[in-house]
Parts: C-alpha cells; structure tokens; sequence
C-alpha cells in the first residue's frame, strides 16, 4: 500500500469520491472546514567540511626568502634578429663551408666602415653572410635608415653580388674546359671512386672464397650425358624386362673387371647411384 501523508488524506479520499469508489464520509466536511497545517519544508542536510570553503586563518604567513641576486638582463643584439632573419630568407646559405680556425690574434676591423661605407661592393664582390648582416647594421646606426629598408637594401645588393659571381665563375669554367683544361676530382667525387673499389674487392673475394671451397673437395662428381632418344613408357618396359627375367644392374661398374689405371685411362669409381667420380692422380714432371 502507498504511504500517504496526513496532510493528503482528503485529497486522496476527494479522489475516490470522483470516482465512486467510496462514498462521502462523515468527517470530510469538518476537515474541508478545517484543513490540516502543512509540512514545513524538508531543509537540506549540513555539508562536510570537504565542501566548505576554506578560511583564511590570521596566522601570518612566512615571508619569502629574497633571492642571492638580481636576475641579469637578457643579451640582446641587433645583429642576432638581422641575422635570424637573414637565414630565415636565405636557407642554404648556411650550408656553405667556412673556416673555423682560429688564428694567434683577433682580425683587424675593415677600413671601410661607418659613414664612409654606403655600398656592400666596398668590401668585396664575393661577401659574405655576416658582410650583409654588419652593412644592414651600419646603414641603420650610421646612415639613419630604417631598419626595414636597410635590410631590403643590404639584401638586394648581397644577390646582385652573388649572381655577378655565379655567372662570371661558370663562364671561366666552359671558357677552361674548352681550352682542355682538365678538372681533378672534388672530395665527394674521390669518396665515391673508393667505395666502388672496395665493392669491387668484396665481389673478388667471394669469388676467390668458392674457388678455395671447391678445391678442397676431395671429389667431383661427373654426371654421364644420355645420348640415346628415350621416350617414357610409363613403366611398362621395365614390366615387360622383369616379366622375361630381366634382373636390372643399377651398378654395371662394379661387375667389369677392373682396369688398370694409367695416365690416358685414370681411374674412376662409380658410387650406387651410378655417377662416375674421377680421382684426381699424380703427374710426374720430368727434370
């Protein structure tokens, strides 16, 4: 049965009455008159201290401990984000091979600097990356240009100088090949030449290793050609011979007689198989 509250009897029982289920009681008018107090609303259970917001307590805290030192300031250069860009456009300039020795003594700095160096063609026509990076530098610190239209300027010059280079170098090469000059082979070439030659050694090796292998046999097997046009007859020849008392020798060289060996007839021996094997014998080598 469901559980009713006392506060709903009279509706449950108003209900039935629709219904007609029951009838009207006697006390179902008193209580309309005089309906019962509602429950008063259920309140929610008390949270855990888990859920409770943590308090800040008056205990003052320790105060930290002040670092040994101040922190050094970050080493900026102009030249470090000119020179980032600069490989950043120009890739596979990085692959080009310098020099990493390092002399007795610092080099000297260029004559050509400052306010009296306003072309890059000042300081060679074969620069350099770091040529392009200190004349983007010194166009803006010296000349007063801004550092974007220096970069653009310094960059433009640097190809110029680089694609005069290429053109004059590759037309000096066709001009020497064809008065029969004759190259000599770079480092990656004479690289290649030595691993082919070692490869070449490998397979002359192998080679050498079976010959070796086959000559410490002591037997070689000499496998006898049929000169005779067979056809197979599916068995029935040898059942015909077997039905006539044909008894096979599947070994003919053992019941000849046997002959003496000479140096026109050396000797030989056939295994069960009927495969002649040819000893090798000794030659006499006249003084």
């Amino acid at each position: 049965m469901v559980r009713r509250l006392a506060s709903q009897v009279h509706q449950q029982v108003s209900r039935l009455m629709r219904g007609e289920v029951i009838k009207e009681p006697a006390w179902y008018a008193a209580v309309l008159d005089n309906p019962p107090l509602p429950l008063p609303p259920k309140s929610p259970p008390n949270r855990t201290a888990f859920d409770l917001k943590q308090q800040k307590t008056s205990v003052k805290s320790k105060p930290k401990a002040k670092p040994y030192g101040p922190k050094p300031f970050p080493v900026y250069y102009l030249e470090d984000d000119i020179r980032r860009q600069f490989f950043r456009d120009h890739p596979f300039e990085a692959f080009r091979p310098i020099t990493l020795a390092e002399g007795q003594g610092i080099e000297a700095e260029h004559p050509i600097t400052g306010a009296d160096w306003t072309r890059l063609r000042q300081r060679g026509r074969n620069p350099s990356p770091d040529d392009a990076i200190q004349f983007t530098l010194n166009l803006h610190q010296h000349h007063k240009v801004p550092l974007s239209y220096a970069y653009a300027r310094a960059i433009a010059q640097f190809r110029a100088l680089r694609s005069e280079r290429h053109i004059a170098l590759t037309m000096a090469i066709h001009e020497a090949e064809n008065l029969g000059a004759v190259w000599q082979n770079s480092e990656i070439a004479h690289g290649f030449q030595k691993e082919i030659k070692s490869l070449a050694s490998w397979e002359r090796q192998s080679e050498l290793d079976e010959g070796a292998m086959a000559a410490r046999k002591r037997w070689r097997s000499i496998a006898l050609e049929h000169t005779e046009d067979r056809e197979w007859s599916k068995g029935q020849e040898y059942v015909r011979l077997w039905k006539d008392g044909f008894t096979p020798r599947y070994a003919p060289a053992l019941t000849e007689p046997v002959k003496p060996a000479t140096q026109e007839n050396p000797k030989k021996d056939v295994d069960t198989f009927g495969i002649t094997k040819t000893r090798a014998q000794p030659v006499e080598v006249p003084r």
